[in-house]
């Protein structure tokens, strides 16, 4: 996990030790990522850097610079040979992996890039942005292939359902809005909308078999709507069936 002390922490599933901590960032730890073998550790910050760590030493292998602003998401493509990070300078960046040189650079959201999602297949990487909307993007070539537009608010947290062999038919989002929307994205219609809840929703996942969706929230403590205590939710989804 990532903190506000600028460390990465590793931690022990089982028995929830603590294994291992990464440190060098100089701002918040914003979003951390395994790449796909789980050898290398990437870690976004508010201080404008991904930094890749190899898991097993705890040697930091690079620091990528490029977003004039923090970084609030990264992702590994699901071969391992991309590494994605979107910034609050409203652009996404594409790295090549082992050599960490920068591919491209997408541009297109109006405000900063809150989360990223890689299409099962790899060949889609899609954007949630706090412009409100979701971008779907060809990482062969850099191009805009869709915008998604249903939320009135930021949009913090997409994943694709990883049913249908992979081919990223559906896909959730969560936001400020307070819903939590299910998108079939072939026709950018919205198929089943959760919510609205009492406060924002924040993460939003899909089970591996995509039988089941998670989302989490806050819960409002009064009637002010202050939102301070966690709130998890898991839908079944039998209407994919």
């Amino acid at each position: 996990g990532g903190g506000s002390d600028g460390a990465v922490k590793l931690w022990e599933l089982k028995g929830g030790t603590l294994l291992k901590t990464f440190a060098g960032h100089s701002g918040y730890v914003l979003s951390v990522a395994f790449n796909p073998t789980g050898e290398i550790l990437a870690s976004a910050s508010g201080d404008s850097t991904v930094k890749l760590w190899e898991v097993k030493t705890g040697e930091l292998l690079k620091t990528l610079k490029g977003h004039m602003y923090g970084i609030p998401a990264v992702a590994f493509s699901p071969d391992g040979k991309i590494l994605a990070s979107g910034g609050s300078d409203n652009t996404i960046k594409l790295w090549q992996t082992g050599t960490w040189n920068l591919l491209s650079t997408l541009e297109g959201h109006k405000f900063g890039v809150n989360s990223l999602c890689f299409r099962p297949d790899g060949k889609i990487l899609a954007s949630g942005s706090a412009d409100n909307t979701i971008k779907l993007w060809d990482i062969s070539n850099g191009t805009l292939v869709k915008t998604l537009e249903g939320h009135n608010n930021f949009v913090n947290s997409i994943s694709f359902d990883p049913a249908f062999g992979g081919t990223g038919k559906i896909l959730a989002s969560a936001s400020n809005d307070k819903t939590v929307k299910i998108w079939q994205v072939s026709s950018g219609k919205v198929l089943q909308s959760l919510g609205p809840n009492i406060c924002y929703f924040y993460s939003v996942a899909f089970s591996p078999d995509g039988n089941y969706l998670a989302t989490g929230s806050c819960s409002a403590k009064d009637i002010t709507m202050e939102c301070t205590l966690g709130d998890v939710r898991v839908y079944q989804l039998s209407w994919q069936k």
